[in-house]
């Protein structure tokens, strides 16, 4: 399984990444890509510029959706101690305590949240749990990596529902679809590439009546960073007793990627399920880290602050260039350049900045990310030329 290294990066056997090499999917995406593939076809990897962690010296990385400002200093404060606490094995009541913090905020009871290695292993392990009961009904663009972990295992299909012409979520076709052999409907909310937060009303009601008939998992990784994250958020309805899933991570506003945290909220019976068949065990360091920066405002606030003004420079650069773009509420812009996707990666790829290549057969829309200001303006300067304009 080719995990797409936006959202985990596999030290084992990565050697480095070269941003010119750093293509999607070829023009046209076949069938058989999409099934096996998906959405987020992995980064291609190659050994000319080899680094562990961060982009080269002088790459400008806008293509993989993380917060260089993180970690926080409250987390990077905890690491040091879990650092020299690292001969032992995480303690049960770290995992208790950040467990509880978790659910004090959210208005549940501990039980109800399941911790893994990072968001994705909680969806890895969804995605086997719900697959063999039948197919994954999902939008036909999302953030697909973890439900094709299952398919790729033989443990699932995904029934990919179409995009509205405005490339929203057609949640009145996912309902037409969902019967009680649907094994789970899976959404994104923000949406990953396109970044669109679903209406608040249309999405809550659609969800509880397909919560009549079968799980439905909301991957909620990017909702710190909406506009009104506790309006848009689905866990209320978890709250209210209806058959949803809502999954969390690290990764994104508390710029903790590399570091690997996440959690889902559920009934306590789901919860269960989730955590026993999550493969793997959190280290003392991320439970420490998630522990030390959960509750901290000021780096939260500091984080969307920093992901408004770059994504800001980049739709007013989109604005003036008359380009079409679609109004996100995450850390990246989608934006359709009029050129195809892989030549536009492959054209800033040679002035060292590296944004995403195409999305299944999106021919001319491109995904950039909001990394840092200097990086983000050095984008901006960059696209007329690319572009055309």
């Amino acid at each position: 399984m080719a995990y797409d290294i936006s959202r985990r990066f596999l030290l084992a056997g990565a050697t480095g990444l070269s941003v010119a090499g750093a293509t999607a999917c070829a023009s046209g995406a076949s069938a058989l890509t999409e099934t096996t593939e998906g959405a987020f076809p992995p980064e291609k990897v190659a050994v000319e510029n080899p680094y562990l962690l961060g982009p080269p010296e002088g790459i400008a990385l806008l293509s993989r959706n993380e917060n260089p400002y993180g970690p926080a200093p409250s987390a990077l404060k905890m690491i040091e101690y879990a650092g020299s606490k690292g001969a032992y094995y995480t303690s049960q009541d770290a995992v208790k305590l950040l467990a509880t913090m978790i659910a004090e905020r959210h208005g549940v009871a501990p039980e109800q949240i399941a911790i893994t290695t990072g968001s994705g292993e909680a969806l890895s392990a969804i995605a086997m749990i719900y697959g063999p009961n039948g197919p994954i009904v999902a939008p036909r663009l999302f953030w697909d990596t973890t439900a094709l972990y299952a398919v790729n295992l033989g443990m699932a299909t995904i029934d990919r529902v179409p995009l509205k012409a405005d490339m929203s979520t057609d949640l009145v076709a996912i309902e037409a679809k969902v019967t009680p052999e649907t094994g789970l409907v899976q959404l994104c909310n923000p949406n990953n590439p396109t970044g669109l937060v679903a209406p608040e009303a249309e999405l809550k009601a659609a969800v509880k009546r397909m919560a009549a008939k079968t799980t439905v998992l909301v991957d909620e990784a990017y909702m710190e960073l909406a506009d009104d994250p506790d309006a848009n958020t689905c866990i209320p309805l978890i709250k209210e007793g209806h058959n949803v899933i809502v999954s969390r991570t690290f990764s994104k506003i508390y710029g903790m990627a590399g570091i690997r945290m996440g959690y889902t909220i559920s009934s306590p019976e789901v919860a269960k399920k989730i955590q026993a068949t999550a493969m793997s065990w959190s280290p003392c360091t991320s439970y420490a880290a998630a522990i030390g920066c959960y509750n901290d405002e000021k780096f939260i606030s500091f984080s969307k602050g920093k992901v408004r003004e770059a994504r800001e420079m980049i739709t007013t650069t989109l604005d003036t260039l008359g380009l079409v773009y679609l109004p996100s509420q995450t850390n990246f812009v989608y934006f359709k350049s009029g050129k195809p996707a892989n030549d536009v990666q492959k054209a800033f790829a040679a002035q060292k900045i590296s944004v995403r290549g195409q999305y299944m057969d999106y021919v001319d829309w491109t995904r950039v990310s909001t990394g840092k200001i200097e990086d983000v303006e050095r984008f901006c300067k960059a696209l007329p030329a690319i572009v055309g304009a």
